[in-house]
């Protein structure tokens, strides 16, 4: 059953860095979802800390040094936090977005 949904997307620093926020967050409407918020922030080692370890438990699966590599690119730049609304958001943004597995990510 088809129900509105909110859900999370964050621009890393290298999509912040190359300038595609845009053209990226066209896309995201193109397909039918509403931002309905935007934040341009800097989160500091304990937030990113709580996101990859506490919810993704990335050192747990992967060891300490891919989280280090992971923890100074996204300090790099700022990242952007975005909210969209519609319906099935969640699906739609993962059909669009793919694996967050770099591993196994298409381009």
């Amino acid at each position: 059953m088809s129900q509105i949904e909110r859900s999370l997307v964050v621009f890393k620093p290298d999509a912040v860095s190359r300038a595609v926020v845009g053209e990226i967050l066209s896309r995201f409407e193109k397909r039918g979802l509403k931002l309905i918020g935007i934040k341009m922030l800097k989160p500091d080692r304990d937030f990113f800390y709580h996101h990859y370890e506490t919810i993704g438990k990335m050192i747990s699966r992967r060891g300490e040094k891919p989280f280090d590599l992971t923890l100074a690119f996204m300090q790099m730049t700022p990242i952007i936090a975005v909210v969209f609304s519609g319906v099935d958001a969640t699906k739609v943004i993962r059909q669009m977005v793919g694996t967050t597995d770099p591993q196994v990510a298409l381009p």
